[in-house]
């Protein structure tokens, strides 16, 4: 006999944890199946804890929309909860006259997003602001920061559980199956369960599309192929020279690598890219010397031996290495057919930013 149950969302990463708040503060049960035996455990701890501005996406696409909207949010979530953060700032910066119309370019971009406090810094401006950095201009993103990612999603589990919601741990989806009466899912763990819900969220992040093939009923060609691009993050031994986050032009992968700073004020440089098989976060020192060429087109002056290997992060895509990046992808009955079920896809940066404005868009799909 199975289990009837109203919702159900698959992972208790931040933005699952923000879709089960979102429907338990609306009135529903809510039960979050997560197969770790903690909260957000892959990539919603092993980023760069940035509160994202909405600058780099494209017009009107779900990344810019929800990024806007959810650092709004963010903000006075963090106000309200006191959750650690902080609106430090960020600087795009033009290493030499080469880079000044693309960092120009920022300005225009952001402002079609609906992000118009961008403010152009001259060389000498930001020599002042940034002493160490090597520029010759550059765009300050004053709504740019940072935030304790872990507090947040404790603070996310929190009003879930305030409101009812339950979070059920080392409970991973083994299968499932759209009936008639809902769908059917397959629950593992040490208690395995069958359980039979009007809702089902996939929020499973990495792991979205393998979960979504796992259920029976949904069409494959709806399915989005999973890519993982691993991240590495070197932490800088010593003092922070620097006082905002600073973001080079992104020419490659690794001239993409920026300074981001945690709210003790450590540095941290990342990510790169490096597109593997599957989930796997061992450490790969031998890219340190292309690190320390990316860093010193902007940091001249690092210092041999400053780097440390800090932690590897993987970013759960649905384009390829040789594709333009894809928007997020929220798949609806109107995508797939299958009344009640919604998966969340690709859901990477600015994920984290986004979340809460993506819970309040998912919980108007699944009206009760």
């Amino acid at each position: 006999m199975s289990e009837q149950i109203d919702c159900a969302v698959i992972g208790a990463g931040v933005v699952g944890l923000a879709v089960a708040r979102a429907l338990a503060l609306a009135g529903r049960e809510v039960i979050v199946l997560e197969a770790e035996d903690a909260i957000g455990t892959h990539t919603s701890s092993r980023n760069s804890e940035v509160i994202h501005a909405g600058i780099y996406y494209r017009e009107n696409s779900l990344k810019a929309r929800f990024c806007v909207e959810g650092k709004k949010l963010l903000y006075n979530y963090c106000r309200e909860r006191d959750v650690p953060h902080e609106q430090i700032g960020k600087i795009i910066v033009a290493a030499d006259e080469s880079e000044l119309d693309a960092v120009g370019g920022y300005i225009d971009k952001a402002r079609a997003n609906g992000v118009n406090d961008l403010r152009w810094l001259s060389g000498d401006e930001l020599s002042e602001m940034e002493p160490a950095v090597r520029c010759v201009g550059g765009v300050l993103s004053p709504s740019t920061g940072i935030i304790d990612s872990h507090a947040y999603m404790l603070s996310l589990q929190g009003d879930a559980e305030n409101a009812g919601a339950i979070i059920v741990f080392k409970s991973g989806v083994q299968s499932g199956q759209a009936t008639n009466d809902g769908i059917m899912l397959e629950v593992g763990g040490a208690e395995p369960m069958s359980i039979v819900c009007k809702t089902v969220i996939n929020c499973a992040g990495l792991l979205a599309p393998e979960i979504a093939n796992k259920i029976d009923g949904i069409p494959d060609k709806s399915i989005p192929a999973a890519y993982f691009a691993k991240a590495h993050y070197y932490t800088l031994a010593g003092k922070s020279p620097f006082n905002h986050l600073i973001y080079p032009v992104a020419h490659t992968a690794f001239l993409g690598v920026h300074v981001t700073l945690d709210l003790g004020r450590q540095v941290r440089f990342g990510p790169d890219i490096d597109w593997v098989d599957g989930i796997d976060y061992v450490f790969d020192q031998s890219r340190e010397p292309l690190f320390y060429e990316a860093i010193r087109h902007y940091w001249p002056d690092l210092p041999d031996g400053k780097l440390q290997p800090g932690y590897t992060g993987i970013r759960p895509k649905i384009s390829g290495p040789k594709e333009a990046a894809a928007d997020f992808r929220i798949s609806g009955p109107a995508d797939h057919g299958v009344p009640g079920l919604v998966n969340l896809y690709g859901i990477e940066s600015p994920g984290l930013t986004s979340s809460l404005a993506i819970a309040d868009y998912v919980r108007d799909l699944v009206p009760r």
